[in-house]
């Protein structure tokens, strides 16, 4: 990070909405100098037991209970005095601030929302300060790796009401040279498996990350939908572009099983394993995220154990972001990779921790978006600045998930010559 020493001189929060229609926080934040940071704060649907603690107001006669006004309040009137005066470049510093301001382990006291809307705004400021881009500031001169989009175009789970138990079927367009002709890819298959849902006669409906969220007879017909889509475009999965999943295991996992209704299955640990083991022999998937629930570290071990040198296993809700958890899955080999989302633990400082952990011992780091996004595009700059070499920000459609596409392309011709684009090398095991 460039350093300048423009201290914190104003902050100002409110409540906006997310793209659920639910309220989050945004914050601006103004330097001695004159220049701003505003950030804003994502939610998620499916959301690991373990991340830091979003803020809600709890008051039912007001947004269902989901309303913001105690994370804004203590952004304005503790957070905000609390660091005025320092230096905005010193992020480590302002971070530690926050996180002692707070005084609890899950930041439950000032909010995760709060505390994390600040931390961004305050890097966005200092960014501006030193008249760099985000990426360049976080990064420094090394910063210049575009990302794979893993594009969520087909929703379930929690993010679409009776589609399926699996929560995202991505395709990852590994062929591209570039990320543009990978989002040209992504967005011609994304349109063709609309297509193809319509000759079935399905809806084309969309859940919250921009999938298509047709009901299914299982969750099986996704995989099959997906793939007709990529032929349709006149792509070759296995070859042009692979097939990711999301389960998000923790929504369907009772008592010690899983239980896929859509398939009319309950299975054991083992017997998950072995459903993940035949989907990877039959079909192009190249990873699977939250394959197994956030406390079944025993399974973890063993779907690793057995798929780890053929795919990518990302753990999101087992991680949640939390350098500790990331330790303890390194030590057990609990997969191969995690997936990075700034308000499972709250402050800019702690993720580019665990990123620099993972990245330390040659795991895959895959930055995420949530489902109930904003139009914010930190972490596409994010992407680029720890270079991730994948990103996850939904469907080529919804604004907020495009904004992120868009922000991609700027900073893919802003670097022009010097710009990299991994494609099948992102995905290597």
């Amino acid at each position: 990070m460039k350093s300048t020493k423009a201290t914190i001189k104003r902050i100002k929060a409110r409540e906006i909405l997310d793209s659920r229609g639910n309220p989050t926080i945004e914050v601006h934040l103004e330097l001695s100098d004159g220049a701003t940071g505003i950030a804003a704060v994502p939610s998620g649907a499916s959301t690991g037991k373990y991340e830091a603690v979003e803020l809600r107001d709890e008051d039912k006669c007001r947004y269902n209970g989901l309303g913001v006004c105690k994370a804004v309040s203590n952004a304005n009137d503790k957070i905000a005095p609390a660091i005025a005066g320092m230096i905005a470049s010193e992020q480590a510093k302002v971070d530690q601030r926050l996180i002692e301001l707070d005084g609890t382990a899950n930041k439950s006291k000032l909010g995760a929302n709060a505390i994390l809307a600040v931390s961004l705004a305050t890097a966005k400021a200092a960014a501006n300060s030193a008249n760099l881009p985000l990426y360049r500031y976080l990064g420094g001169t090394s910063a210049r790796l575009l990302p794979v989009p893993m594009m969520n175009i087909l929703n379930g789970g929690k993010h679409a009401a009776d589609s399926t138990d699996i929560q995202e079927f991505m395709v990852v367009p590994t062929a591209a040279t570039s990320f543009s002709q990978a989002l040209q890819m992504g967005t011609e298959i994304y349109h063709s498996l609309k297509k193809a849902i319509k000759v079935k006669g399905l809806n084309t409906n969309v859940g919250d990350e921009g999938g298509f969220a047709p009901s299914l007879a299982s969750n099986k017909q996704a995989i099959e939908l997906i793939l007709a889509a990529i032929d349709l475009a006149g792509y070759k999965a296995g070859n042009d572009c692979f097939i990711a999943l999301d389960p998000a295991a923790s929504s369907f996992y009772n008592d010690g099983k899983y239980m896929l209704s859509k398939d009319g299955l309950t299975l054991t640990s083992d017997e998950m394993i072995g459903y993940y083991a035949r989907w990877v022999s039959s079909y192009p998937i190249i990873s699977i995220e939250d394959g197994l629930d956030e406390d079944d570290w025993s399974g973890w071990v063993s779907l690793t154990s057995k798929l780890g040198r053929k795919i990518k296993l990302i753990g999101d809700d087992l991680y949640t972001t939390n350098l500790e958890r990331l330790e303890r899955g390194i030590s057990q080999k609990a997969s191969n990779a995690i997936l990075i989302k700034l308000n499972q633990v709250g402050t800019l400082s702690e993720t580019l921790a665990t990123v620099k952990r993972a990245q330390q011992v040659g795991w895959t780091v895959i930055i995420s978006h949530r489902s109930g996004e904003t139009e914010d595009t930190t972490i596409a700059d994010l992407a680029v600045a720890v270079g991730s070499g994948l990103i996850k920000t939904g469907a080529p459609c919804r604004s907020e998930r495009v904004a992120k596409y868009n922000r991609l392309l700027a900073i893919e011709e802003e670097l022009g010559a010097d710009a990299r684009f991994p494609g099948k090398e992102a995905l290597i095991i």
